[in-house]
């Protein structure tokens, strides 16, 4: 790999360093130097005009469902519950090609936004396991994204009282032994990996209790991360109340399902105590502001997590409950979302970026590589046109950042490597990946039609 530098922009480098005329300096891959002015010689480097520009770290999605893109736009006024009842039925028809063609869509969508990494929770398998895993797997390499798939699976259908067909579940042993395979497959723990694998259960309402000890049980055996769905909406924890006699946080604390090596899904319905169970066990959350708000689940206490120093990040959740959210438009939604519950200070464009950056490695275990532009760790970087119209008459370039609608996506780097160059996508195209998205869509709504 050739040197890259990067000079004259904005530095937003995180943890509190800013430098308003900075550079960016990365060799193979790992920044070498950050700081304020003129960066150090570099010969035979890349170099990238700041000028402009806002730099940030890249962008980390803490939960996500890729395979989702196939059926964005359904179920519109639906429920939770009612909206995976109605799409676990197209869901059934997910098989590779599939998988393949809705993370191609979906990661170069993320990558537009400046994202990354992406923590994708996968959970369907009716058919095709392995080689669905591998399908994803491949296509986010082929977009350049750096991919954390959470192996998810369900074992828990109508005949048990889950809520998804009993044929888009697998058996409990079926889905451990596919997990494993998977992490053995697919998960590499080296500095800088493309590629992580967790272990994902989906949810209390479609996973027995035995897979979620069986799951934990694995996780820490592979030393690998763990994560679910958990206090989602008020239905969740009415259930849980009067299935498991606690609340979700309960119930996960019972199954040893809190820890510094857990990330929680959504986190909307959670008490004071909860809080301070999640806080204390070192569990992070994965904060999705558009999805909740799109199917009416609740406004999670962010402001309140952070107060008690829980690893908050940012998730766009699946494109079909969050249609065509970009990344970038989280920290904005996030912002929002908490100053309507909490008044104007209840969260600042700073603590929104730091969701969407460190606090979204941290719930990733990648804090050590990602999240910040500091000398040592990874080259992921993104460069955000700040200085167009509307946008140069707002001074504070993180305010233009995550106040407006997402500014311009100039550049994104990852490992060093150009993901998006020039406002375009120049690892695949733009039109194949959206191709490829149409394709999935058309395929598993013919699928279903034909059951």
């Amino acid at each position: 790999m050739s040197a890259v530098v990067i000079e004259g922009a904005y530095v937003a480098a995180g943890s509190g360093a800013e430098h308003e005329s900075g550079h960016v300096v990365a060799e193979d891959g790992v920044i070498t130097a950050v700081g304020a002015g003129p960066a150090p010689p570099a010969a035979g480097a890349r170099r990238i005009d700041g000028r402009g520009l806002l730099a940030t770290p890249g962008l980390v999605n803490t939960h996500h469902h890729l395979y989702q893109w196939a059926t964005q736009g359904m179920f519109a006024d639906a429920t939770l519950f009612e909206w995976l009842s109605g799409s676990y039925a197209l869901w059934s028809g997910l098989d590779a090609q599939t998988v393949s063609e809705t993370t191609t869509a979906g990661t170069a969508w993320l990558a537009l936004s400046g994202c990354s990494t992406a923590g994708d929770h996968h959970y369907v398998f009716p058919r095709e396991a392995e080689a669905m895993a591998a399908a994803e797997v491949e296509a986010a390499r082929a977009v350049g994204v750096r991919l954390d798939l959470a192996r998810g699976s369900m074992d828990r259908g109508r005949s048990a009282g889950g809520l998804p067909p009993d044929g888009a579940t697998e058996s409990l042993e079926g889905a451990i032994a596919a997990t494993e395979a998977a992490i053995d497959a697919h998960h590499d723990p080296s500095f800088g990996s493309m590629t992580r694998v967790a272990v994902a259960p989906c949810s209390p309402f479609t996973v027995s209790r035995e897979l979620m000890t069986a799951a934990a049980e694995l996780a820490r055996a592979k030393g690998v991360r763990l994560h679910t769905h958990l206090a989602e909406t008020a239905d969740e924890q009415e259930q849980c109340l009067a299935e498991f006699g606690t609340t979700p946080v309960g119930y996960a604390e019972k199954l040893g399902w809190l820890g510094d090596d857990v990330w929680l899904a959504h986190g909307v319905h959670l008490s004071d105590d909860a809080i301070e169970r999640v806080a204390a066990s070192g569990t992070g959350v994965a904060h999705c502001p558009s999805s909740n708000a799109r199917l009416g689940a609740g406004v999670c206490r962010t402001p309140e997590l952070l107060d008690a120093g829980v690893a908050v990040g940012l998730g766009v959740d699946g494109p079909a409950s969050s249609e065509l959210t970009g990344l970038a438009g989280e920290m904005r939604q996030a912002l929002l979302t908490a100053r309507a519950r909490g008044g104007p200070r209840a969260l600042s464009a700073r603590q929104a970026l730091h969701m969407a950056t460190l606090g979204g490695a941290r719930c990733l275990g990648r804090s050590a590589e990602l999240g910040s532009l500091e000398a040592g760790k990874l080259a992921d970087i993104a460069l955000w046109r700040v200085d167009g119209f509307g946008r140069d008459v707002i001074d504070d370039p993180v305010v233009a950042l995550v106040f407006s609608p997402a500014p311009p996506l100039e550049h994104l780097l990852v490992g060093g490597q150009a993901v998006v160059g020039d406002g375009e996508l120049r690892t695949v195209s733009a039109e194949a990946a959206a191709a490829a998205g149409r394709s999935a869509h058309r395929r598993i709504v013919a699928e279903e039609a034909r059951r």
